[in-house]
């Protein structure tokens, strides 16, 4: 044998791996013709049963972990679940004792449902846990605004749960688009997601607020309020998302629409309300163009920062190129 065993089994793992060279291929192969040994650690090496028996004790230990842990949660929600029944039970016996029918076990039921989704959900699911839990309690929300609205013979429900759930929208929105399961559904369209999400709860909010409690001329009025500012919030996303400029020209460009829009906004707001309004006549307020020049300065300020950043960045990377 021309090399020694110890350097031929230095040589065994890149022989195995097939990563080494035709030279030291030869001389591992001359060596094991002629060495039992090395042969049988060879043949060791290329055993994989004690790399799998090691893979499925590791998975038996973790399943074994996982099913502890979720027995665990489950018996901890229960428990939680148990004392938020305590409230719900004591209004049941007052409210049949009383004689006065069912009406505060079920608020109490439904707030109840409120701190549950909270805390009881979490525990209880084995998967999608944020997902779930905000879901359950936006449900627990509008379910409350409902039984309320119902014992107290209101008409509120329709204006109030529609407010409720844009503003937990703009609240669980983004969690929720970034979060699994939605994640793998939306991918890079997170943002248009959430900024349609936003825009389609605020128009059912009004819409809402229009049928229950706006009288015949407060649709042309909320259309002509709420458009400039859902474009504009539309116009300040699209130029952060995708138009490739630094961060504080993209800055500069939005305070500047942000001011133009302050400034314009009332007056495109006033015409489109004469125009579809029944009397022709809306209130009107002549702004003042100082805070437009103020944040025209400001996103000027901004914006030149940033071009002189960027070409300072330009000039870096070039000088390392």
């Amino acid at each position: 044998m021309k090399f020694d065993c110890d350097i031929i089994s230095d040589l065994l793992p890149m022989y195995k791996d097939g990563i080494c060279s035709d030279t030291s291929r030869k001389i591992v192969e001359e060596h094991l013709a002629e060495c039992p040994s090395c042969s049988k650690v060879l043949n060791m090496m290329n055993d994989t049963a004690i790399d799998e028996e090691i893979i499925k004790e590791k998975n038996e230990v973790i399943q074994s972990q996982a099913k502890f842990f979720k027995r665990k949660s489950a018996v901890a929600g229960f428990i939680i679940a148990l004392v938020l029944l305590v409230p719900v039970l004591i209004c049941f016996i007052v409210d049949i004792a009383a004689g006065s029918g069912l009406s505060w076990f079920f608020i109490v039921f439904a707030a109840m449902l409120i701190p549950a989704s909270l805390f009881v959900t979490p525990f209880m699911m084995p998967k999608y846990k944020m997902f779930t839990t905000m879901s359950a309690f936006t449900v627990s929300v509008i379910l409350l605004l409902g039984v309320c609205c119902i014992y107290s013979r209101g008409s509120w429900f329709f204006v109030a749960a529609s407010a409720a759930l844009f503003g937990l929208t703009i609240c669980f929105a983004p969690f929720i688009a970034c979060r699994r399961p939605v994640n793998a559904y939306l991918k890079n369209r997170k943002g248009l997601a959430i900024m349609g999400a936003y825009t389609l709860t605020f128009v059912l909010m009004m819409f809402c607020i229009g049928l229950t409690a706006g009288g015949p001329g407060f649709f042309p009025v909320a259309f002509a309020v709420s458009a400039p500012i859902i474009a504009a919030a539309w116009i300040v996303f699209a130029v952060i998302r995708y138009v490739p400029l630094n961060g504080l020209i993209k800055a500069g460009i939005c305070t500047a629409l942000i001011s133009i829009l302050t400034y314009v906004s009332p007056s495109i707001s006033n015409s489109i309300a004469v125009k579809a309004s029944a009397t022709g006549v809306v209130s009107y307020t002549t702004p003042t163009p100082v805070f437009m020049i103020l944040g025209l300065s400001v996103a000027a300020v901004l914006a030149v920062i940033g071009i002189i950043i960027g070409i300072a960045k330009g000039g870096n990377k070039n000088a390392k190129a």
